[in-house]
């Protein structure tokens, strides 16, 4: 392996081992404010993608310190092309502009003879991405399934649905409930987690069979789901 640990032909070599910790730190780093920013967000705006760019995006920087290793040059010239692929090109989805980054980055060090560099870079984004992609990391998926209904009963006796409810899901939440006039009863909309997502039909036929349960309707929860 000597032909990779001394395959650094810029003028001030690095070291590959010290490369490495970098770039391991980083993704680190860039993991705990993607963990602290799951937990504190609040609101309709949330991407998971961006929380996959706040991981990918410390690793692409940390590379790119490296390959610049204070050349001014290499600076300027990382300025102006990516400066060119925004100008060109409208990315909507920020984990896209890490794509590009990652691009820039590895053909970066190539021009500038870091090959280590290059290999290591691409190895290591390749695991990152590889890795969230598997995990589905930043996903908020907490419920499964909609189910809207109709309750013609009292709300006195609302603890009949929720244990049928129990039966299907291991948590439900009501998320809005609201008093029909011209039919009497109420219109409620629950969000389901399933024990088993393969019985939802049969949910749906119980609640249907139910006593004073009509115009029941799902929606699949991925419908509305975070970008």
């Amino acid at each position: 392996m000597d032909w990779f640990f001394q395959g650094d032909y810029a003028q001030a070599p690095i070291s590959v081992p010290l490369v490495l910790l970098g770039l391991l730190l980083a993704f680190l780093c860039g993991q705990s404010l993607a963990w602290v920013y799951m937990w504190t967000h609040s609101g309709l705006s949330y991407s998971r993608t961006f929380v996959n760019s706040l991981i990918v995006i410390p690793v692409l920087v940390a590379a790119v310190m490296m390959v610049m290793a204070h050349n001014l040059v290499t600076a300027f010239g990382m300025m102006a092309v990516f400066a060119i692929v925004r100008f060109r090109n409208i990315l909507r989805d920020t984990l896209d502009t890490s794509y590009i980054l990652a691009g820039l980055v590895v053909g970066m060090a190539c021009g500038t003879q870091r090959y280590p560099v290059a290999i290591l870079v691409t190895c290591v984004i390749i695991g990152i991405l590889l890795y969230l992609w598997a995990t589905a990391f930043g996903s908020k998926h907490r419920y499964d399934v909609i189910v809207n209904l109709h309750w013609a009963r009292p709300m006195q006796e609302i603890d009949t649905l929720r244990t049928l409810f129990w039966r299907f899901s291991r948590r439900s939440h009501c998320a809005s409930q609201r008093d029909n006039e011209a039919q009497g009863g109420t219109d409620l909309s629950y969000r389901l987690l399933l024990r088993d997502p393969n019985r939802l039909e049969e949910m749906l036929t119980t609640l249907r069979g139910t006593n004073g349960i009509s115009r029941v309707s799902s929606l699949q929860a991925e419908d509305e789901s975070e970008i």
